[in-house]
């Protein structure tokens, strides 16, 4: 971005940097409201302590890491260091230096309740990983794709999918078409994305496992697989028992029970398989939040797999994380792990860990539920669990259940709203940073890094602190010291943000001082590598169907035979609710924001207008949405681009249990229809948190609002 900055250091226009070698200028509506996020009414700026009439009122930032410092320490002593948990959320995520502190700081109490966004989010890929087994080869860009599958994700709203969208998307989309490129999109509504697709298809929320078996089937029955590549990297045996697995999925019966047009299925398959050499399927957040989430991704990456779609030897790697130490890419299979299988289960329905964190599906359960390990005191870093998490009730009652609730947040979210105690911190155009880096994964379609300075003071008279400093702050209280990437930091002296950086640059080309000669960052072409042939001894093939995931597929084919038999029955619901993403949002980012929700003043319950003649409803009437769970007021809007069938809404929205508040100023939490105790799955305890089934009832009368509702 490019900022103006007045003589009060005041943010007074801001753009799009035309010499950055990935954006070429572009920049999204949300990253335009800096000047609202940095000085706008809503930011908080000192901490704030709850007192005992449940009211917040000023405390100087180290007298709050004190009292902090010193409930931590006694719940320790009282209940051991998994007493303590840290969820760090998407508020805070691409903050590169508190990522890695608040790990350190958990590993140097011997705290194992770590907890993120990520693990109620597309988790299953990582189980997909250590089942399946990955690719040594890395990942395919754009540039060599003459074929995307996209199910259930759309990434020119996003801006997310392995890098290759995530920075002016639609013109790389526009550029990739015009040089052969065919996309094909899977998704209940005719999505931004699915409007540039060659074939789009749109099926009921929830039949995407049985979708990808059909399509698997097709490609075996014709031929279309990558018989060389299945050979070498999959074997004779294995893809026996995949056919044997795939076999019910006939295209008919998977077609009429996901509500396709007969032939759908074998488009989508001709397409991506018969007529296409390179490009490989992609899920989103869809149906990784639907049910059968796990064997979902499983079957997806099958796909690729039996195709054959990934780098070869030869093929140059384009992409390459430039802020770890570079890698060596060969043509082999990385064999399955089960990492997460072999860790020790959960004390919350035997759930393993996930990725070296506790799954987030778990968390009210393990500040609910006695016993040694139990959460009693829990620190959220940007993230807002009161709006986001499913089983918003139960969410609520474990917050009330905490001995301690600390929030590092610039706003008065929900979450914030219940804590004790309140850590505003610096803003980014405040603090030096990195982009996000996980484990070696490139984020970004080039082999791109760049550092971003402060470039602003914080607020005068504020009282504002980095995200990092919290954590380092309360360890030294704690007498422990850390450990942060590998270097261990002084205890009595704190570091500076710019000698953190340091420490994360590990790749070799790309130390900070090169990174900050670069004003708009570096594409290190010089980092691309070539595709290596596999070592003589890598002879692990990929696990395409293992007995657990071939008895997860039979009980989804059972189901569809159920209902292919019993065509008479009736379901006690009409429709099928569907997750999706406001353009204007970042789930709950940018709802303190007036010039956003002047936009934006609520999230529509979307349905197709056919669905709203039938029910005698029209845009702007109030419903009552009720699951088997729970009940809450929405706002339709007609859209043609839902399905019928299905009802498309944005989560994070609307206020606390039992508040309640307009639909038409707060929005409606979808979150309320969800339960962590049923529909979730029992790897990941992933909630079902799309293609839930619901009723929609038009509201005879209209509920009083409170007047001072906030």
């Amino acid at each position: 971005m490019q900022l103006t900055i007045d003589q009060h250091d005041r943010i007074v226009d801001i753009r799009g940097d035309r010499e950055h070698p990935l954006t070429r200028g572009y920049a999204c509506f949300k990253g335009l409201q800096a000047e609202e996020a940095h000085h706008g009414p809503a930011r908080l700026l000192h901490p704030l302590r709850k007192n005992d009439q449940g009211e917040f009122a000023r405390i100087a930032s180290e007298a709050a890491l004190d009292e902090i410092a010193q409930q931590i320490e006694q719940s320790i002593e009282r209940y051991g260091p998994d007493s303590v948990g840290v969820y760090f959320g998407n508020g805070s995520i691409f903050n590169s230096t508190a990522v890695s502190m608040q790990a350190s700081f958990l590993d140097a109490i011997g705290s194992r309740s770590r907890f993120t966004s990520y693990t109620i989010d597309q988790s299953a890929k990582t189980l997909s990983f250590e089942r399946l087994g990955g690719w040594a080869g890395g990942n395919l860009q754009l540039e060599q794709c003459d074929v995307i599958l996209l199910i259930g994700t759309n990434p020119l709203l996003s801006h997310g999918l392995l890098g290759f969208l995530a920075s002016d998307p639609t013109k790389r989309l526009k550029q990739a078409k015009a040089a052969g490129l065919k996309l094909i999109v899977i998704d209940p509504r005719r999505t931004e994305t699915a409007g540039f697709a060659d074939l789009a298809i749109q099926p009921l929320p929830g039949n995407d496992s049985a979708i990808l078996a059909a399509m698997i089937r097709i490609i075996l029955d014709e031929g279309w697989e990558d018989k060389a590549f299945c050979e070498r990297y999959v074997g004779a045996e294995a893809m026996r028992k995949l056919r044997t697995a795939v076999e019910p999925f006939d295209d008919a019966s998977v077609e009429a029970s996901s509500g396709l047009e007969r032939g759908d299925l074998r488009s989508v398959a001709a397409m991506f398989a018969r007529d296409s050499v390179q490009g490989a399927a992609y899920t989103g957040t869809g149906p990784s939040m639907a049910p059968h989430s796990n064997l979902m991704q499983h079957l997806a990456d099958c796909l690729n797999v039996v195709c054959g779609r990934f780098i070869r030897a030869g093929d140059r790697v384009l992409s390459v994380d430039m802020m770890t130490p570079p890698a060596t890419f060969r043509a082999e299979v990385i064999p399955p792990s089960r990492t997460s299988w072999n860790a020790p289960p959960s004390r919350i329905r035997g759930v393993g860990s996930l990725a070296g964190e506790k799954t987030t599906g778990t968390l009210p359960d393990e500040i609910l539920t006695p016993g040694a390990g139990q959460v009693r005191v829990l620190i959220s870093c940007g993230g807002n669990l009161a709006s986001l998490m499913p089983d918003q009730q139960k969410m609520l009652r474990a917050f009330e259940a905490l001995d301690l609730k600390v929030s590092i947040d610039p706003y008065m979210s929900n979450t914030v709203r219940l804590a004790d105690y309140v850590i505003p911190p610096l803003m980014q155009y405040e603090r030096a940073d990195l982009p996000v880096s996980a484990y070696g994964f490139a984020f970004f379609p080039e082999s791109w890094v760049g550092y971003s300075p402060a470039i602003l003071q914080p607020p005068q008279g504020s009282d504002v602190m980095e995200e990092w400093y919290f954590f380092w702050a309360i360890a030294k209280r704690l007498g422990k010291s850390l450990n942060f990437c590998g270097t261990a930091l002084d205890r009595d002296v704190p570091p500076t943000t710019d000698e953190l950086l340091a420490i994360r640059c590990n790749h070799p080309l790309a130390p900070l001082d090169e990174i900050k000669r670069h004003p708009s960052g570096k594409v290190f072409t010089e980092a691309q590598t070539i595709v290596q042939p596999p070592r003589p001894e890598a002879t692990a093939t990929f696990d395409v169907m293992p007995d657990d995931v071939f008895e997860e597929l039979a009980a989804v084919a059972a189901g569809i035979a159920r209902t292919r038999l019993a065509a008479s029955e009736v379901s006690p619901f009409t429709h099928l609710l569907s997750t999706r993403r406001m353009r204007n949002f970042y789930n709950s980012i940018g709802m303190h924001l007036a010039g956003t929700r002047n936009r934006n003043p609520y999230n529509p319950a979307y349905l197709n207008p056919a669905d709203l003649a039938e029910m005698g409803l029209a845009s702007g009437d109030h419903v009552t949405i009720s699951s088997d769970h729970a009940s809450i007021e929405a706002i339709v809007e007609a859209d043609s681009a839902v399905r019928p069938g299905v009802v498309s809404m944005a989560v994070a929205w609307g206020g606390l249990p039992g508040e309640n508040l307009d639909p038409a100023l707060h929005g409606s939490s979808t979150n309320m229809l969800i339960t962590t105790d049923r529909h979730a799955d029992p790897l990941n305890a992933m909630p079902r948190m799309s293609a839930i089934p619901v009723n929609i009832a038009p509201q005879a009368v209209k509920r009083p609002w409170p007047a001072n509702a906030s």
